[in-house]
């Protein structure tokens, strides 16, 4: 008798293993995608699911194409919340080589288009943190900023995560250089948001 059972059990986890495959499968041919790069329909952090919002095409003097990227929201946030204490997720995939030191140069310049100083100053320890954890990029490598309230904003590299920054506060700046009212690239901020 136990013996049947273990061996139904068995049976039970392979078909469960083989079904999640194929569930695997279904969602990677549901994929989004642009300028050849695919992003997953939505994102799952916890109890928390974030459906693709939008996707933007990153250029460098309106030629070079430098990176694409993908907003999630959690399901039912307004567009105009974005960088309120939502959750929220921006994964960018890169076309080009960048080394971690020009990431940052331009983090630091865009988070000065877009925050006050003073508040700038009341976080830097925070985004010193954060830009401490940078590496350089290759073609094909992946950076994600995921925000959840009560836990902070994550980095990930290429899947791995590279450490997690507290506040609501840093979130709101930090995801402002792509969703602020002086973004980074402005076609990429109507793209993401949905706005063309």
């Amino acid at each position: 008798m136990h013996r049947l059972l273990s061996t139904s059990c068995c049976r039970l986890a392979i078909a469960g293993l083989a079904l999640a495959s194929l569930l695997v499968i279904a969602s990677a041919a549901r994929a989004a995608e642009i300028e050849g790069v695919a992003f997953a329909e939505s994102y799952r952090a916890g109890s928390v699911t974030m459906p693709l919002y939008g996707m933007g095409l990153a250029k460098f003097l309106r030629t070079i194409k430098v990176y694409v990227a993908a907003l999630y929201l959690g399901a039912g946030t307004k567009v105009e919340r974005v960088l309120d204490d939502v959750p929220k997720r921006l994964e960018l995939a890169y076309f080009r080589q960048i080394d971690a030191q020009d990431i940052v140069r331009a983090a630091e310049k865009n988070l000065s288009d877009n925050v006050p100083q003073n508040q700038i100053d009341q976080l830097r320890p925070r985004i010193d943190r954060l830009h401490r954890l940078y590496e350089n990029v290759k073609p094909g490598d992946r950076y994600t900023l995921t925000y959840l309230p009560g836990v902070g904003t994550e980095l990930a590299f290429n899947g791995q995560r590279k450490g997690v920054v507290e506040g609501v506060d840093f979130a709101a700046a930090y995801f402002a250089i792509w969703l602020g009212p002086d973004p980074i690239n402005l076609p990429l901020k109507e793209g993401l948001l949905g706005e063309h």
